[in-house]
């Protein structure tokens, strides 16, 4: 397999700038961040908490929209598209595991993996669910609702619908900060086993150096810049 910087690029992002109106009149939070993420590779994004680090990533991922700039998706520019085009791409190209797991309460483990591929009308929603579930060590939860599992169970359930419906793309937004040393370590070794795996261009975003080392190459973001 050829090096990551032989290949194509996975992210583009020129000129991308963020800023929002508040009580002193406007704040910016990103300036002229501008950056390439080529397939295959993993990038880290570190930063103080408040440095923008979050905001870069939902911008990445479409969940927000700059005040300028672009954001090319392999090859996409995603803000030339609307609300509903940049939704059909995240479904198509994008796993994304939160801080707070975002499982939905009223389905169980094998229901909230499922819920990606069922979305986009995959047959084989289930088996592919319950195959993901085993990997990640929780083939006897798969009916439990995230009350009742502990935190390491549910991010395992992130990670897992992240991954089944082998999105080329993966973020990462602390995915370790609501959960101890110890579970947020093999939670981590996990995510980086399942995508080598799945060969995917991970993201991640995280305060933790450790974390961050493990990543091909870090950016750091201070006071909404790229450093």
């Amino acid at each position: 397999m050829p090096e990551p910087s032989t290949l194509s690029p996975a992210i583009e992002v020129a000129r991308l700038a963020k800023r929002v109106a508040d009580a002193t009149g406007e704040l910016t939070i990103l300036q002229n961040i501008n950056f390439t993420v080529h397939a295959g590779a993993t990038l880290a994004i570190v930063g103080a908490s408040g440095s923008g680090k979050s905001t870069l990533l939902g911008l990445l991922a479409g969940l927000d929209t700059p005040s300028e700039g672009t954001v090319l998706l392999n090859g996409i520019d995603i803000f030339a598209l609307d609300e509903d085009g940049r939704a059909g791409l995240r479904k198509k190209e994008l796993g994304f595991v939160f801080q707070s797991f975002q499982l939905l309460a009223h389905l169980n483990a094998l229901e909230n993996v499922m819920l990606p591929l069922e979305l986009r009308g995959d047959d084989a929603a289930r088996e592919k669910s319950e195959a993901m579930l085993a990997r990640v060590g929780l083939s006897s939860r798969l009916k439990h609702y995230p009350k009742y599992l502990s935190g390491g169970e549910q991010q395992r359930v992130a990670l897992a619908r992240a991954f089944v419906s082998e999105p080329p793309l993966l973020f990462a937004d602390e995915p370790t900060g609501s959960l101890d040393a110890a579970t947020g370590e093999s939670v981590i070794r996990l995510m980086f086993e399942l995508n080598q795996e799945r060969k995917s261009t991970l993201v991640l975003v995280t305060h933790d150096a450790s974390i961050a080392s493990l990543c091909k190459r870090t950016i750091t973001i201070a006071a909404g810049q790229l450093v």
